[in-house]
């Protein structure tokens, strides 16, 4: 007897505020994404424990021409 097996997704459900709302839509659209894949690639990234790893993503982003240090 076979079983027909399928692996269902969880469902996440976030109560945004119309600003939170807006935000997500201008980066996701900035990003060339939908909202959800949007917020799936944020739920994977790496969180930073050290120094060390905030240095690694600094140098993987150097030269991205999307970031600039602003002045305040």
């Amino acid at each position: 007897m076979a079983y027909n097996h399928h692996e269902s997704m969880a469902i996440l459900t976030v109560r945004l505020t119309a600003d939170e709302e807006r935000l997500l839509t201008k980066r996701s659209r900035g990003a060339g994404m939908k909202k959800a894949t949007f917020v799936r690639q944020l739920i994977r990234e790496e969180p930073f424990v050290t120094g060390a790893d905030v240095i690694k993503d600094v140098q993987r982003r150097m030269g991205d021409p999307r970031l600039r240090i602003a002045r305040k």
